[in-house]
């Protein structure tokens, strides 16, 4: 059983959380003249389903916030899926019974990023004290302190998870502050450390190596098998990042 925010799928997620790579395709379900790869279009967005073998449907759409409206609208529509999983620009829903039915329930989604139900809201202590907060502040024109004001005052959302159990893919920076991953991963990253690549922030929950840029630190508990969900960042989640 495919469990979301335990880890990327393995169909449609890497480590960058977004499957970039065409996955086999199989043309089953109610209707035998469906192709298995078709568009539909909702208002304002198209939205472009691929069936996944013979028990899974693939919707790739224009980008992270129109895939977590998706997935919360599918979920609060009763999506007759066993695992509905956000990724950068796709869902994956899985363990599907009647893939036509669920291609044209998703016919019906709005299309708005807006529809995205509200998650739960976490506020994550930080000491800011990264080897990369310096390098961050000079490009965002600011200092250190500055960094985490404007951290703090950003609410961040938990789109998917991948990379390594826990580890939650935070939108919501603006495309000014997008910052390049390091020329080098380091070979070892501390539990805890808070980082940023791009336009993702992210916290590491468990040491591992890693190529983002490290701004601080939390003592949270990322990531807990026997919790439920055993992500504490689970996709939908708004995040706000607390100075101490």
């Amino acid at each position: 059983m495919l469990i979301p925010s335990r880890g990327p799928h393995p169909l449609c997620a890497t480590v960058t959380g977004a499957c970039d790579q065409p996955c086999p395709e199989q043309t089953v379900g109610r209707n035998p003249m469906r192709t298995s790869q078709h568009t539909v279009h909702v208002p304002d967005t198209p939205v472009t389903l691929t069936r996944v073998g013979p028990a899974a449907l693939r919707a790739e759409v224009a980008d992270v916030r129109r895939a977590l409206a998706l997935a919360s609208w599918a979920r609060a529509a009763h999506a007759a899926a066993v695992e509905v999983v956000p990724g950068a620009r796709t869902v994956l829903f899985d363990g599907v019974a009647d893939l036509g039915a669920l291609e044209d329930l998703v016919a019906t989604w709005p299309g708005d990023d807006r529809a995205a139900i509200p998650g739960p809201s976490v506020e994550v202590p930080v000491r800011y004290d990264g080897p990369d907060l310096a390098d961050v502040a000079a490009r965002w024109g600011t200092d250190a302190d500055g960094v985490a004001a404007r951290l703090a005052a950003t609410e961040l959302v938990s789109a998917f998870c991948g990379f390594a159990p826990g580890f939650a893919y935070l939108a919501g920076l603006p495309e000014a502050l997008a910052v390049p991953r390091l020329d080098a991963p380091r070979p070892s990253v501390p539990p805890g450390s808070v980082a940023v690549a791009d336009r993702w922030c992210g916290i590491y929950p468990t040491g591992s190596p890693g190529g983002w840029r490290l701004l601080g630190r939390t003592d949270l508990t990322l990531w807990d098998p026997a919790g439920d969900p055993p992500a504490l960042l689970a996709p939908g989640t708004r995040v706000r990042l607390v100075p101490r």
